[in-house]
């Protein structure tokens, strides 16, 4: 399988780097210029508002929106210069374990000991404390973004977790023997104690020697921000994640990468660089794009990111997969349609199913979709071909880096999961509300439009000193107020004694509706606001 990795940073505005199997487009990654981006960065903020209700605080950490600590990204210490007492709290949750083995859940997979027996907030923090946080998820709408103070700064191989107070290997990497090697480097290597080390999925199979500069490189950081955050009043910003290329090539790029295309120069010169210094052996695998096409265009990338946000995905053997996201979840459904395989009804679910699972993997990292997903597949009776379906699923979603959790599919046919959410998805941030049906996808009929303009001159009748009541709609409105409801519009004008003025417009929305109501004299009349 040949797999590359496309850059295009030809306009400085935006930065698009595509992942690329056999021509197939498999990951995108995007970045704009004019799009704050805090997702990684660690700043010294200043405590400006506790909620107790909802165990959280308010951070100013100087970015003009404040962000969000929930009690559970608080770590230990803070409790300490509180006056609280870790131990205890340690012994508080080890005793509520032991009395309920069967609920004792897998530790966290970011971030070092968090207790789930936690004091309140209120207790921890004061107004205008400061904390040294690292933002975990951007802003989405009207969310600030969401703060931790478990900081994680990453290196090619090795995550600097100054928290976890150990060593570690991820749990992506799990062949025993492997582990059992890198933990024994990260020991002979003889970290500071009090901060902690993982050994990330890129660092398997790497030397002792890769591993002890990867670490002596975080530890230099580490002392930098450390410095920096002890030196100067918050709120302040005291490290800022690399730019989406550098990142990019830090957390994707491995021996399986064939080659990585640039079409920027600049771009190319700092990529070059950046690969010299952490990764020399792939720094043959990079080439500056110098084609007349533009780059994504030779690939045959831009169909692809144009199908990228269409509400309906066909699957390559028929069929296809409906997504729609909404504020609080996405919903995600398998339609057979034309696929048929085999005279059994069985055996055709179950295949079009798991094309659909890989389908739905590869969609949820292109749109970069999280939170609660449900996956609504074809409805299967037997119970093996489930199972399938979800090991299918689990599999497809195991090269996705965000973190999601799977369960069983339910009695209703539905296999619900969570992705970690960390921006907003590509969605979001390259399209706004349409202004016309407000994000919802559909407007009213003329003949809604027109009922609703009825009431509202029904309204204007009742008004005693109304003599003239003036109606703007869309053309479309007012050609068929005129033609489909002229004689209740004239039946109004009798009884009301005034006279309806309608005048239709291309210019305006679907669903404007502007009445302005006049007395003999030219003054406006303003009607009574329904309750």
């Amino acid at each position: 399988m040949k797999r590359e990795m496309l850059i295009n940073a030809a306009q400085s505005e935006e930065v698009r780097i595509a992942i690329v199997e056999d021509g197939r487009l498999e990951e995108l990654y995007m970045e704009r210029a004019s799009q704050d981006n805090y997702a990684g960065n660690i700043y010294k903020g200043k405590i400006v508002n506790l909620e107790p209700a909802i165990q959280a605080a308010f951070v100013d950490f100087g970015v003009g929106r404040n962000g969000f600590l929930h009690i559970s990204d608080v770590e230990p210490q803070y409790y300490r210069q509180a006056g609280i007492d870790p131990e205890e709290l340690a012994e508080q949750e080890e005793a509520a374990r032991r009395s309920q083995p069967r609920n004792r859940r897998r530790g966290p997979d970011f971030g070092g000991f968090r207790p789930r027996v936690k004091p309140p907030i209120q207790d921890v923090f004061q107004r205008g404390d400061e904390v040294l946080v690292q933002v975990i998820k951007e802003g989405i709408g009207n969310k600030g973004p969401t703060l931790s103070t478990y900081i994680s700064i990453p290196g090619r191989y090795v995550v600097l977790m100054p928290a976890l107070g150990r060593v570690g290997v991820s749990r992506k990497i799990e062949d025993e023997v492997e582990r059992r090697k890198l933990k024994e480097y990260l020991f002979e290597l003889k970290p500071p104690k009090g901060l902690g080390f993982i050994v990330r999925t890129a660092g398997a199979g790497r030397s002792r020697r890769e591993l002890s500069r990867d670490l002596a490189y975080l530890l230099r950081l580490w002392k930098a921000i450390a410095k920096r955050a002890k030196g100067t009043p918050g709120p302040c910003d005291v490290y800022e994640e690399s730019d989406i290329i550098i990142r990019t090539i830090r957390d994707i790029v491995t021996s399986d990468i064939d080659s990585i295309i640039v079409d920027g120069e600049e771009a190319y010169n700092r990529a070059k660089e950046f690969l010299k210094l952490v990764m020399p052996r792939q720094v043959n695998c990079l080439q500056l794009y110098q084609g007349k096409d533009p780059l994504f265009h030779k690939y045959r990338l831009e169909e692809e990111i144009a199908k990228i946000n269409r509400r309906e995905v066909p699957l390559p053997e028929g069929g296809s997969i409906v997504i729609d996201q909404t504020e609080a979840l996405v919903a995600i459904d398998v339609n057979s349609g034309n696929f048929r395989v085999d005279d059994s009804a069985e055996e055709n679910a179950y295949r079009l199913n798991m094309a659909a699972a890989r389908e739905i993997s590869r969609q949820l990292r292109l749109r970069d979709l999280g939170g609660v997903i449900v996956n609504d597949f074809i409805d299967m009776r037997k119970e093996r071909p489930r199972r399938g379906v979800e090991h299918a699923l689990r599999d497809a979603m195991k090269r996705d880096r965000a973190r999601t959790k799977i369960l069983r599919t339910s009695p209703f046919g539905l296999i619900e999961m969570t992705r970690q959410r960390i921006r907003p998805s590509l969605k979001k941030s390259t399209y706004s509300d349409c202004p016309c049906c407000g994000g919802r996808g559909v407007v009213k009929t003329e003949e809604t439009m027109a009922l609703d303009v009825i009431r509202m001159l029904m309204l204007a009748t009742q008004q005693p000193r109304c003599k003239v009541a003036t109606l703007r709609v869309h053309e479309k409105v007012a050609s068929y107020l005129n033609n489909q409801k002229r004689r209740e519009i004239g039946l109004l004008e009798s009884d009301g004694k005034i006279r309806i003025e309608i005048r239709g417009s291309e210019n305006v929305f679907p669903e404007h509706l502007e009445l302005e109501c006049r007395d003999e004299f030219g003054n406006e009349i303003r009607l009574p606001k329904s309750t």
